[in-house]
């Protein structure tokens, strides 16, 4: 099994996480018509690490995605991606960068026009780097991931939301990103729904151990991850065992007034003694 439970006193697995940094905000700051968005941000992603953000609606969750894929380019601060400083890269030296770097943004953003399987191959065909039979192949090996392969022939209208947002992932995946960006990947959609993409989000960190960065509003999405494993065998997830954590780094941060006030694994937010934390996460 990948990513299995350790429990408290075990050696850790042979196979560590290597210390490279994949994402780095350092004092980031960013503000848009004379309002201070984002203040002095700085915080680390770690390889093979996921890390949640959380904060309120408007607190600047997505700008720092945005930020991340070089999008936006921050007033003052260095931003590094995959060990190179992004911050003051044209356009056109962005490309190339990005071709390693996965966002699943928050309303699926699929073409309507184009099948699923159009969709999932979309960057592939624009590549043109693979032929027909490969292109087919991680097609079918993406949207079996999700377990959709039997929609690959059908169009973004003819799927639930659930679906549409699955269908994202696998067409994020399909590249085998080394960085994955979720833009707050269960929004508007209901409790069963949501907790079926926090479960592929789960077995996408134990599987492939993908380096991750997740924005939300909603804290049981990322204490869910944080208190869950996939079990490949039973190919589903599963609640750890007493005494047990994730055997893949997972850290949470919160954003409040521009600025991350906490940085941190599952434990120390849970046993925080500061006020404002403890009435957000209650």
């Amino acid at each position: 099994m990948a990513g299995p439970p350790v429990f408290a006193g075990e050696q850790k697995p042979a196979v560590r996480p290597s210390p490279t940094i994949t994402l780095e905000f350092a004092q980031v700051s960013i503000g848009f018509e004379e309002k201070q968005l984002l203040e002095g941000v700085s915080f680390r992603l770690h390889h093979g690490e996921t890390k949640a953000i959380f904060g309120v609606a408007g607190s600047g969750k997505s700008t720092i995605l945005k930020m991340a894929l070089g999008l936006l380019k921050p007033d003052s601060g260095k931003i590094f991606v995959l060990g190179e400083e992004i911050t003051g890269l044209e356009e056109d030296e962005l490309f190339e960068l990005r071709r390693r770097v996965g966002i699943v943004f928050q309303e699926s953003a699929l073409f309507d026009s184009l099948t699923v399987r159009e969709n999932v191959a979309f960057r592939l065909l624009e590549e043109g780097q693979l032929s027909d039979a490969e292109i087919e192949e991680r097609v079918r090996e993406a949207l079996s991931f999700v377990e959709l392969e039997h929609t690959v022939d059908m169009y973004p209208s003819e799927l639930s939301g659930g679906m549409r947002r699955r269908v994202a992932i696998a067409r994020t995946i399909i590249t085998h990103p080394e960085v994955l960006l979720y833009d707050s990947p269960t929004g508007g959609l209901d409790p069963v729904t949501s907790n079926t993409i926090i479960e592929l989000l789960v077995k996408q960190r134990d599987v492939y151990q993908t380096s991750s960065l997740l924005v939300t509003h909603r804290l049981q999405d990322a204490f869910t991850m944080g208190t869950h494993y996939f079990d490949r065998a039973a190919n589903q997830m599963r609640p750890l065992p007493a005494g047990a954590r994730v055997g893949v780094p997972m850290s949470f941060a919160i954003l409040r007034d521009g600025c991350i006030i906490f940085d941190g694994n599952l434990k120390s937010l849970r046993e925080t003694g500061d006020a404002y934390i403890r009435e957000y996460i209650s």
